[in-house]
């Protein structure tokens, strides 16, 4: 089997923070260090996407040409990942020539086999900026949830595709300018000519829930044409002499990006053919890791144009990410509501991101970065499991032993069983990662550090050396062998750590399957004997906390209470429910009609996949009736039930008597 793994293009218009980083690039780089450790022919493709909209708007705020951001953002970016390890096979760029030839290729061919068909259309153009506006160049209010800053494209809040003429109280990005309609023509991917090749291609798919709920949503919906030209002049341009002054669209030429840059690896390694074994092999796996708002570009208009191309495979596996968000807030570039990962790396160990970001990874769900449990969890479970592990183990060797690993005595059962979970652990992790479950993967290698600490620790060697050194030699050898499994594992999640122990050790990282044979005989000799990982400096978190507004100076309160007033002022009260009805289209909602003593109020909950409607109907929850409403999906929300989630398990808080509706909370 041979494996072709991509991670989304990232625009070249800014450098690459935390959310960014959670979600299509560190479970990529995991999934393909596993892949090559185990010896599978993967390679890892990516690039800088340089086309469209977002590169030109950066380029006007600068008053500069659009390559320079292009040039300036690709070098940052790819030192950003160099920075957290992340490795590519090929980074690459779509402003290239050959990105250009293939994209016009693929125009070409869609719109020769009656894919892409010519419409007018009304769109809007800003008569103070004279041109018409790309999606990104309109904001406005989102029609569907009330955000006030939703893009023409789509909403960050919601996360719903939008049509700029959608857009309640729409501006020109620009200057602010409210623009007007006016005619013109673009090209349009028939995507309703492929819906139902996609439903019965998706409906044979075993992919993450969070992935296929959204993409038989839209199969649901109904697919409609799609315009792939926009009227700017950045981007590849359309082939075509009546589109003079039009480029395609970013969403359309992005992901032919990982062809191009598939092409530029193949002929940097002298076979320029090679290419076609990863895309026109059906023996190739394409697997596409990318972000929560990819989802319908990856699952839906990109299998539609490689379909109707007809020549490469289709992908066959997406593990989309949700958000990551930070200290409960979304992730906010323009508010610099963010973590750059470049800038992190700077101040502390990159395995600590990156071991933090896999705990805390938003596979199925959203999740939240906090600077405090990141110091709480990486101290407790990174440095001082694993790390000091390493270090109790090697500092042993190197005080008693002369640094030379002993050979081992008799073994009791004891022994047998610790080196056995050696094998166990890897196999686990095995089928974790292939089942991109990158967070229990990350948990079984904390779990064997902690039992092998807990090994030294029964065994107690600074002990037995006073009356047993056979006993003590053998409890440092399997030791041993312990740190040189674990550094193997830990290359794939935190490699730089990992890398430091294989050199203490002398040796060179091995393949997965050998993981499980120990390959140290005793008296091998220990060089530069260091603690892995430094402790984590509690003044760089209380800066970085400061930076952000969560610490304050230190002549000031370390830690601010809320009051009783505070409390006071959320308006809580028992609420009965009296019926549960779905909403339309969504596959996780319910809408709840909850009886609050002296008036029904409606709530829309995210409850169906955790309880049924007969659950739900005739239970007292505790509602907050005071909040804002809200529409979602169409309904309005007058208010928002209280549940305790765990992050594993979520349950609704209820009172443990029988309490009349109305009742307040105190």
């Amino acid at each position: 089997m041979r494996y072709l793994i991509t991670s989304a293009l990232p625009y070249a218009n800014g450098p690459i923070h935390i959310g960014h980083l959670a979600g299509a690039y560190l479970p990529a780089d995991i999934f393909v260090r596993f892949l090559k450790k185990s010896g599978e022919d993967a390679i890892h493709i990516c690039g800088t996407d340089e086309n469209g909209v977002p590169i030109t708007i950066a380029a006007e705020k600068e008053g500069v040409s659009p390559i320079v951001i292009a040039d300036r953002y690709h070098k940052i970016i790819e030192k950003d990942f160099n920075d957290v390890y992340i490795k590519f096979d090929n980074f690459s760029r779509t402003t290239t020539e050959i990105h250009k030839i293939i994209s016009q290729k693929f125009f070409m061919r869609l719109l020769e086999k009656g894919y892409i068909d010519k419409r007018e259309s009304t769109q809007f153009y800003c008569p103070n900026c004279k041109r018409f506006l790309p999606d990104r160049y309109v904001e406005g209010t989102c029609p569907y949830c009330g955000y006030k800053s939703a893009r023409g494209d789509q909403c960050e809040q919601c996360g719903r595709w939008l049509e700029p003429t959608l857009l309640i109280n729409s501006h020109c990005k620009i200057c602010g300018t409210t623009p007007i309609q006016k005619k013109t023509v673009h090209w349009y991917l028939r995507l309703d000519m492929f819906e139902e090749k996609l439903r019965k291609w998706l409906e044979g798919k075993n992919w993450k829930d969070n992935v296929m709920s959204e993409l038989m949503k839209w199969l649901k919906e109904g697919l409609r044409p799609r315009p792939i030209t926009r009227d700017i002049q950045w981007g590849v341009p359309v082939p075509l002499k009546e589109a003079k002054g039009k480029v395609l669209y970013v969403w359309f030429d992005a992901p032919i990006g990982y062809i191009s840059s598939t092409i530029e690896w193949a002929e940097k390694r002298g076979n320029p053919e090679l290419w076609k074994d990863f895309w026109m092999d059906k023996n190739t796996r394409l697997i596409h890791f990318i972000g929560k708002d990819n989802k319908v570009f990856h699952g839906i208009i990109w299998p539609a144009t490689l379909m109707g191309y007809g020549e490469f495979i289709l992908p066959d596996n997406i593990p989309s990410n949700e958000f990551l968000n930070l200290e409960g807030d979304k992730i906010s570039t323009s508010r610099d509501w963010a973590i750059w990962i470049g800038e992190f790396a700077r101040k502390f160990d990159p395995d600590y991101l990156r071991f933090y970001l896999t705990l805390i990874m938003p596979e199925t769900k959203d999740s939240n970065f906090s600077y405090d449990d990141f110091y709480a969890r990486t101290q407790a479970e990174l440095i001082d499991n694993f790390g000091n592990f390493v270090n109790r183990t090697f500092g042993f060797i190197k005080n008693y032993r002369g640094g030379i690993v002993p050979h081992p005595g008799e073994m009791d059962n004891e022994d047998r069983e610790i080196l056995n979970a050696i094998g166990l652990t890897a196999e686990g992790i095995k089928k974790d990662i292939l089942s991109f479950r990158f967070k229990k993967a990350l948990r079984k290698f904390i779990g064997l550090s902690t039992t092998a600490n807990r090994y030294f620790d029964t065994k107690a060697p600074w002990k037995t050396r006073k009356i047993d050194e056979k006993r003590t030699d053998t409890t440092l050898y399997i030791s041993s062998v312990l740190v040189d499994g674990l550094s193997d594992i830990g290359e794939i999640f935190v490699p730089g750590g990992s890398v430091r122990i294989k050199k203490m050790l002398n040796l060179s990282p091995r393949k997965w399957d050998f993981i499980k044979y120990p390959e140290l005989k005793g008296g091998e000799s220990l060089s530069d004997v260091a603690p892995p990982y430094e402790k984590i400096d509690k003044e760089k978190i209380k800066i970085e906390k400061r930076r952000f507004g969560m610490e304050g100076k230190p002549e000031e309160k370390e830690k601010e209470y809320v009051t009783i007033d505070d409390f006071k002022k959320m308006g809580l009260k028992i609420g009965k429910i009296v019926e549960v009805t779905d909403v339309e289209h969504a596959d996780k909602l319910y809408k709840l009609t909850v009886d609050l003593g002296e008036e029904k109020r409606t709530l829309i909950a995210g409850l169906k996949s955790i309880y049924t409607k007969e659950e739900l109907e005739g239970r007292n929850i505790v509602v907050i009736t005071n909040l804002q409403p809200a529409t979602i999906r169409g309904v309005k929300s007058e208010g928002m039930l209280l549940a305790a989630d765990s992050g594993e398990v979520i349950s609704i808080l209820s009172p443990d008597k029988d309490v009349a509706p109305g009742t307040e909370v105190r």
